[in-house]
């Protein structure tokens, strides 16, 4: 199993070291100014010298996101949940779930800020927005491709609705489902940065405008680091919950 992950990871790793190489070449040869784009060794040196205000701004961030994620994985079940039990209200509903995808968060940052003010609550709507809807279209299709056979046979042994959902339904929704929250968990933390530009002293969105304003390109170089790290640190957990979740469809792998 370890080689195996090993020979998964291992050509990535590769790229991208080669990728810093090229770059890290590329400056040294063409003298290229340090404001308009920095070596990997510069950025690292800053992100090293800016580490305790950095480990601020990161836990802010992070902080927002957990919340926002929370909150955008509760929405996002509720709503399936309630969709695939009444029909009708999906047949009218569905059409505008895919409308307020259409609407980019960062256009509704003026609106929020006026109806909520500058506080945690109009961040926390951003990253719910964001992250409800591959949740709640993933439970839906999870629950659309319950096994047809099982269901009437449930049926006629006189199982209830209730029954029928918790025992059948969504165990079997459970993989679909994981790789909706898989995606919200990398959408999170781009929801908390745009958030952060509504109004806050705090976190790498207002960390980015900061060093934005200021020229520091390569502290902005870090606040990408930390934002991507952050993003492969929620799909990550993510995927460990999916693996102790959905024991039985590893089984049916081997």
């Amino acid at each position: 199993m370890n080689r195996r992950r090993l020979t998964k990871a291992g050509p990535p790793i590769v790229a991208v070291l080669l990728f810093l190489m090229i770059w890290q070449l590329g400056i040294i040869v063409f003298q290229v100014e340090k404001w308009l784009l920095p070596s990997p060794l510069d950025i690292v040196v800053e992100g090293y010298k800016s580490a305790p205000s950095l480990a601020m701004h990161t836990w802010a961030t992070m902080k927002l996101m957990l919340v926002g994620f929370s909150s955008g994985t509760v929405v996002g079940l509720l709503l399936a949940f309630v969709l695939h039990s009444i029909p009708w209200l999906k047949r009218a509903i569905y059409p505008l779930i895919i409308i307020t995808q259409n609407v980019p968060s960062i256009a509704l940052l003026p609106l929020l800020a006026i109806w909520f003010g500058f506080g945690l609550l109009p961040k926390v709507i951003v990253i719910t927005l964001v992250c409800f809807f591959p949740i709640c279209i993933a439970a839906m299709d999870g629950l659309m491709q319950t096994d047809r056979t099982m269901l009437q046979y449930m049926r006629m042994a006189g199982a209830s609705r209730t029954q029928l959902f918790w025992k059948l339904e969504f165990p079997h929704a459970l993989p679909t489902l994981f790789s909706g929250l898989k995606i919200a968990a990398a959408y999170s933390v781009m929801g908390a940065i745009v958030g952060e530009w509504i109004g806050t002293d705090k976190g790498i969105g207002h960390y980015l405008m900061l060093q934005k304003s200021a020229f520091r390109t390569d502290r902005i170089f870090v606040a990408i680091a930390i934002i991507v790290m952050l993003s492969l640190a929620m799909f990550a957990l993510i995927r460990v919950l999916e693996r102790y979740t959905v024991r039985w469809r590893e089984k049916d792998r081997v």
